[in-house]
């Protein structure tokens, strides 16, 4: 028996589901998780369906049976085999809680994900990577030369099959075409001070506020910078009695959770890009014991 994963996304109407499941009836599958959405604002529906192929069809079989009842609703559709691990590439800066934390879940099998390299622009955590023996490359990125360095970068995700990118506290400014080249496959995390605290030391800038919420948010990168769609969002709260250094070290932790459960929900096809908004299927408790975060 082989466990695959269905994602639908079209314009709402009456039969999605029925034709669905039907068609995975008919091919002798099981389904064991379900999940959807309608969209009423905007007409639109969103499904994941996770479920077993009990009777021997393939991959192949199913994704091109499947076109025939997807071209009534205008399908957009695609077939997962939850065997195969998603092909992540890392990009960190100076600030490695991200990368460490990513790293760790990776090793002990809370990630199920192949990283296949990470960029960097300083060499900081060049010996942490290659430990992990884990390609790392060295993309030094100035107002001059961006457009080599990002075209470096294209050709490591080319060349090693990436399927997402994952911007582990990477502070450089992706260019607008690297942004809608990778549209929906790179993800970025940042604190959720923004807009009041911009610039250098947002969490110093918080102490001196008096704020009582630290939080973070991981979302799709866009040209916009920090307002992609958001996948996954987190706060902690943080009291008079506690430094500005204290306001730094909760809000790295609260950075690194959300970002891994945003890598969690998108590496399980539970993302589906909506407009500017995102549709996240949680994990249902049956489901949720092979997807564990650890």
């Amino acid at each position: 028996m082989h466990n695959y994963v269905l994602t639908v996304s079209c314009r709402a109407s009456r039969g999605i589901v029925a034709a669905i499941s039907g068609y995975l009836t008919a091919k002798g599958c099981n389904i064991i998780d379900s999940a959807q959405f309608d969209d009423l604002k905007h007409g639109r529906f969103f499904m994941r369906i996770s479920f077993i192929s009990e009777e021997g069809a393939g991959l192949e079989e199913l994704r091109s049976g499947f076109a025939e009842v997807g071209a009534p609703f205008d399908m957009h559709f695609e077939f997962h085999d939850t065997n195969e691990r998603m092909k992540v590439l890392l990009m960190v800066s100076r600030f490695g809680h991200c990368l460490n934390d990513l790293l760790y879940r990776w090793k002990i099998g809370a990630l199920p994900i192949d990283i296949v390299g990470v960029i960097s622009n300083h060499f900081d955590y060049q010996k942490v990577v290659v430990n992990h023996d884990i390609p790392f490359h060295h993309i030094v990125v100035t107002k001059d030369n961006k457009v080599e360095a990002e075209a470096r970068m294209m050709a490591i995700v080319e060349e090693t099959g990436t399927e997402l990118v994952v911007l582990a506290r990477y502070m450089q400014i992706l260019s607008d075409d690297l942004c809608q080249k990778m549209s929906g496959r790179i993800i970025n995390i940042h604190h959720s001070f923004l807009p009041s605290f911009k610039g250098a030391n947002p969490y110093k800038q918080a102490y001196e506020r008096g704020v009582k919420l630290i939080g973070a948010t991981a979302h799709y990168v866009t040209a916009d910078l920090d307002e992609g769609p958001i996948i996954e969002q987190d706060v902690a709260r943080v009291t008079h009695a506690q430094s500005a250094a204290d306001y730094v070290s909760i809000g790295r932790d609260v950075e690194a959770q959300v970002l891994a459960r945003a890598v969690h929900a998108h590496i399980h096809n539970r993302t589906f890009l909506n407009g500017d908004r995102t549709v996240v299927f949680p994990a249902s408790p049956d489901s949720y014991a092979s997807e564990r975060m650890g």
